[in-house]
């Protein structure tokens, strides 16, 4: 009974059947591999993944561990149960009632329970093996013998009248027992190799789950970031929105109360110019010559267009006319400023600071490892197995920046391990990705601040300049006046100091770039509209 209830336990709870392949849920019970991944691919459909026995949740699929102790004491366990009952296979001679049969006999052609099996023959030619219901199988169909034999070059199983004067003669002949652990020997060396690989192959399966948990962590992060930043935006088109209605409205009520004190000034004077229109009329009708004369009205008579009056009206208009044309001028520079932004967006730079630098990992080579956050690149001997473009470098462990300068004044600053063999500067988008000729400073297409074990030199075109060996920083920065045409490089030191400047007519946008042989170059932030240090 105890036995049983042991046997009972190493039944799955899905499929209700022994254990295949046991492996173990975080909160502890077990299930067939099979069966609890056809549940989880289930569940993942609805986003919930549960326990099919306690219903413990989990936030992400759980990961499968295998139960070696219990595949063990599963095997063990098999291994030593009767299977008599499990044959189906009767006593030939238990007549009244069945008994499970232990033994069938080859020459009798009848299956023997325990009783029968003692008082059986023991003469070499009642061959005994375990219960079968087709024992024809086991006998030659030419000669009718038990097949004791079995010929390797035809690999078949014979009887002794074939080896001796059968097809098989002169053959290459074993025992039964003997060919037979010789197979077994061969099928247990396939078998731990298929385990060995099955093992290497749920490695795989976990370590590929493993990328997609912190794949499908680092997507939500990024739609996070996303999210909150198109929020910003709107909430500053709304707030620009607001605000240029705002100056809208002020500026048009201010404009109106202008123009209505400037209709009645001109009201009042179209009243006094008609008063004097009639009482002109009234004197060109006079016969009365000394009365049209000795009007004092008329004493002074001048040309009406000689006077001042309309400059007023000219001057508010062109006044407002300007007004309008910096108001629509400042709306469509902030529009163009956030057409960039949303540009910058869709071209994966999600930074704020127009001047910050990411590492375009499909340029990156694959001697060269670069952070999660793209803004540090270490020299590395294990290969990054990054597919083989054109835009990448093949040999020189180089990386250029995503975005390029093409005007403006911009900096940056790098810090570089204190040891090592590494470069930095700034280069054109056509620089050479294979040879020699794609080295940093090598061409006349980069420019560069070479260390080499705290030894510093720049470089541009295969021409060296050695600096000072009073470097003790190893912060730098490099800064871009591209309408000049020079790239400065500075020791990030107090006070900030100089070291040396190209000059050059700049003909293409221009990228950060590093070199990392030994050590590490780690981007530190940047800026636009720099002013040139003191």
């Amino acid at each position: 009974m105890a036995s049983s209830a042991l046997r009972a336990e190493l039944d799955c709870s899905i499929c209700l059947s022994t254990y295949t392949d046991p492996v173990m849920l975080r909160c502890g019970h077990n299930f067939c591999r099979l069966c609890i991944d056809r549940v989880l691919d289930t569940q993942e459909q609805s986003g919930v993944y549960s326990c099919p026995e306690c219903r413990e949740e989990f936030q992400v699929r759980p990961v499968l561990m295998k139960d070696i102790a219990l595949r063990n004491i599963m095997e063990n366990l098999l291994s030593t149960q009767p299977t008599q009952t499990q044959t189906g296979i009767f006593c030939t001679y238990c007549v009244d009632s069945p008994v499970p049969a232990v033994k069938s006999c080859l020459l009798c052609e009848a299956s023997l329970c325990d009783n029968h099996l003692r008082v059986h023959s023991k003469s070499p030619e009642h061959v005994l093996c375990d219960p079968s219901t087709n024992l024809e199988k086991r006998k030659c169909p030419v000669h009718k013998k038990v097949l004791e034999y079995y010929c390797t070059e035809d690999a078949a199983c014979i009887c002794v009248s074939c080896s001796l004067a059968g097809e098989h003669r002169g053959h290459r002949v074993e025992m039964l027992d003997e060919a037979s652990e010789k197979k077994k020997e061969k099928l247990r060396n396939v078998l731990q190799k298929l385990i060995t690989k099955r093992e290497k192959t749920e490695e795989r399966v976990q370590s590929l789950e493993e990328s997609r948990r912190k794949a499908q962590e680092k997507a939500s992060g990024k739609a996070e970031r996303v999210t909150a930043l198109f929020i910003d935006i709107r909430r500053r088109l709304d707030d620009l929105e607001k605000k240029v209605l705002s100056e809208i409205s002020r500026q048009e009520e201010q404009r109106s109360l202008s123009l209505f004190a400037l209709i009645q000034k001109l009201e009042i004077k179209k009243a006094e110019l008609s008063m004097k229109m009639r009482h002109m009329e009234e004197l060109c009708n006079m016969t009365d010559l000394l009365t049209v004369l000795q009007d004092p009205d008329t004493g002074d008579l001048c040309d009406p267009e000689e006077g001042g009056g309309d400059e007023d009206t000219g001057g508010h208009y062109r006044q407002h006319h300007d007004v309008d044309d910096r108001d629509v001028a400042e709306i469509s520079d902030t529009l163009h400023t956030l057409c960039d932004i949303i540009s910058g967006i869709r071209s994966g730079i999600y930074v704020a600071v127009p001047a910050d630098i990411l590492l375009d990992v499909n340029t990156a080579a694959n001697n060269l490892h670069i952070s999660d956050d793209l803004k540090t690149a270490t020299g590395t001997r294990e290969k990054q197995n990054r597919p083989e473009t054109a835009e990448r470098f093949q040999y020189n462990p180089q990386v250029i920046s995503r975005r390029g300068f093409i005007s403006g004044r911009h900096y940056w600053d790098v810090e570089g391990s204190r040891s090592g063999y590494w470069r930095v500067g700034m280069c054109y988008p056509s620089i050479a990705r294979r040879g020699q000729q794609s080295l940093i400073e090598y061409n006349n297409k980069s420019w560069g601040l070479n260390n080499d074990n705290n030894q510093y030199s720049v470089r541009h075109a295969s021409k060296v300049i050695q600096l000072p060996d009073k470097i003790s920083s190893n912060r730098f920065r490099i800064c871009l006046d591209y309408e000049a045409g020079q790239l400065s490089f500075y020791e990030l030191c107090d006070p900030i100091r100089h070291l040396h400047t190209f000059t050059d007519t700049f003909t293409e946008p221009l990228h950060a770039v590093l070199y990392v042989w030994k050590g590490s170059i780690k981007i530190l932030g940047g800026g636009s509209n720099w002013e040139k240090p003191s």
